[in-house]
């Protein structure tokens, strides 16, 4: 086991590692043995996954039904899938960010209004009519792996959630989603993080709506996902943590130099994107093109709000101009 998750267990907080469908492989759940047994995210929703947990929870000596709280990081299906199912059987208060509780309360009706801000964005951006349909229908198959569900207890940002024997403060990270939701242990300085933070691989602040329902695409603009995981990242730099727990991979020990890494990334990304645009004008599908070849077809939007993410940090700066000609936008150098 890596120390980190010995330092972790030592305090009572165990990880149980949840498979998923999706390419990002299996999803870190977190439960917190104090009073009330907690539970933090669920795993998707699916036989296997819910045979694991079930598992993982037996390990410790527990069962569904002595979850007495279950609490949602943020609003993505592989993190909230099984909340509905074990709320059920366990009678467990489910928690999570006030803001999000109207999402989680209607997913399915939050996932169609993301999936129309997505379509519109790949078409605006450059990206085929069929590809976009075929995401579309692709999109829509997934819901399934998610879930509704009642939210009894909504948390604010900078609120806390009392245990018999310790106190998690609330945090929100906006960013990776829009309802990203961080818990900080600061007597033992243990950060639960879920996907704000993640050792292995770059978390992508996919463009999604923001919490509240406006797409901003009403007044010309586009929700500016990595201008804002950066200013997250960059609360979350200064936090005294010695431990940060994430929703994937292994226990991250060092946080400040991991943000570091992230920062020195986008710079990175964002200037060969500026050399990209600085040899001829580009649509953002163009420009995922010439990065990932045919992977910029396959996860199309993936890739498009990676690409749009450096582009705002260029936009910025001044150093390139968005330019709309025949419903396509296009970027060139300033």
């Amino acid at each position: 086991m890596p120390a980190g998750l010995e330092t972790a267990a030592a305090a009572g907080i165990h990880r149980l590692s949840i498979p998923t469908p999706f390419m990002v492989g299996r999803v870190n759940c977190y439960l917190i043995e104090d009073e009330p047994l907690t539970l933090l995210d669920t795993g998707p929703n699916s036989g296997k996954a819910l045979d694991e947990l079930e598992r993982a929870l037996a390990a410790r000596g527990h069962r569904v039904e002595d979850l007495g709280r279950i609490v949602i990081s943020h609003q993505h299906i592989d993190h909230l899938g099984l909340v509905d199912v074990l709320a059920r059987r366990s009678g467990a208060e489910v928690c999570a960010l006030r803001e999000l509780a109207p999402l989680l309360e209607d997913f399915a009706g939050t996932a169609e209004r993301d999936d129309e801000l997505a379509e519109a964005l790949m078409l605006s951006h450059g990206i085929p009519g069929d590809v976009v349909t075929a995401l579309r229908a692709v999109s829509r198959s997934f819901q399934a792996w998610g879930a509704s569900a009642e939210v009894a207890r909504p948390l604010s940002d900078g609120g806390v959630l009392e245990f018999r024997h310790r106190t998690l403060e609330v945090l929100h990270r906006p960013g990776h989603s829009p309802s990203d939701t961080l818990l900080w242990d600061a007597g033992r300085r243990i950060l639960l993080a879920a996907d704000h933070l993640i050792a292995h691989i770059s978390s992508n602040p996919l463009i999604s709506r923001p919490l509240g329902g406006r797409s901003g695409e009403e007044d010309g603009s586009r929700p500016h996902a990595l201008l804002m995981y950066r200013e997250s990242l960059r609360l979350t730099r200064e936090m005294p943590a010695e431990l940060v727990l994430p929703g994937h991979g292994e226990p991250v020990e060092d946080h400040r130099a991991v943000i570091d890494e992230r920062f020195a990334l986008h710079e990175r990304r964002a200037a060969r994107i500026a050399r990209l645009i600085a040899e001829a004008p580009r649509s953002a599908y163009e420009i995922a093109q010439a990065l990932w070849g045919n992977v910029a077809v396959t996860q199309s939007y993936l890739t498009l709000s990676e690409v749009l993410g450096h582009v705002d940090l260029l936009l910025e700066r001044g150093e390139v101009a968005e330019r709309e000609h025949g419903g396509v936008v296009r970027f060139e150098a300033a």
